[in-house]
């Protein structure tokens, strides 16, 4: 039994297939990435697998668990986690205060007794500031804990994204095109930063356009177009399949990552 399944997934906006019938695993502990050209429906199968979309058929399993078709709160409870870009980002708060916001998931105590600073609440607020702490200082985030989102740079906003995801404590991470934006130095600390990740026992699946970074850090790659899964296999594997070089006609070769 794979540890994250999908499963004959398709889902149509009126007379239009925006993903169609698409099968893929993912294993425990491994760092598979989806790619393809804009508009090949690599988005829409994100938000299916977190939930934000009802399937039109198929659906997504955890460890056997049927996900599909449950609450997107439901399913990070269960363990999938999916990171947005800027727009979960408070932008007034420091990056610890906006980790330390993300991690009421995981909160015991109800909100009437956080109003009322029961013990159960300030429980909470400890271990939500710990964690919150411990995350930045593993991603390599520690020395800006105090700095208003607002004035971090793009690396740092994308990472600081990526600590908010981690504050739910996922088994299964989807990672919404997390190089985006970056120049090369930036990339090789967020290529590294995710590897770290992964060494923490978190199985990742990632959309991302920047190639030469999928070819470095992924072990399996899914390659979609027009909504349709045309290609899996290891990174070697994909740089040299006919249907994946057809799909990406008409742009350098090093956008495949050749």
């Amino acid at each position: 039994m794979s540890f994250l399944a999908v499963e004959s997934l398709t889902r149509r906006f009126g007379g239009l297939t925006a993903v169609n019938d698409i099968s893929f695993s993912v294993e425990r502990d491994e760092i598979l990435s989806l790619i393809g050209p804009n508009g090949a429906g690599k988005s829409t199968v994100f938000k299916l697998i977190a939930s934000f979309l009802r399937p039109t058929a198929g659906r997504v399993l955890l460890e056997g668990a049927v996900m599909s078709g449950r609450r997107p709160h439901e399913v990070a409870r269960a363990g999938i986690v999916r990171t947005f870009q800027e727009t979960t980002v408070f932008k007034e708060m420091t990056a610890l205060q906006n980790v330390v916001v993300a991690h009421q998931l995981g909160l015991a105590a109800t909100a009437f007794g956080a109003y009322l600073g029961t013990p159960a609440a300030r429980a909470d607020a400890r271990e939500a500031l710990e964690s919150a702490a411990e995350i930045l200082d593993y991603l390599g985030l520690g020395h800006i804990r105090d700095e208003k989102a607002r004035n971090l740079p793009q690396g740092h906003l994308r990472a600081l994204g990526i600590a908010i995801g981690l504050s739910a404590r996922p088994r299964v991470l989807l990672l919404d095109e997390p190089f985006a934006g970056m120049n090369l130095e930036e990339t090789d600390r967020a290529v590294a930063m995710v590897e770290g990740i992964r060494r923490r026992g978190i199985t990742i699946l990632l959309v991302e356009h920047d190639m030469r970074a999928v070819m470095r850090i992924s072990d399996r790659i899914v390659v979609m177009n027009f909504g349709s899964r045309i290609a899996e296999g290891t990174p070697a594997e994909i740089r040299a399949n006919p249907a994946v070089i057809e799909a990406y006609l008409g742009r350098d070769d090093e956008t495949i990552g050749s």
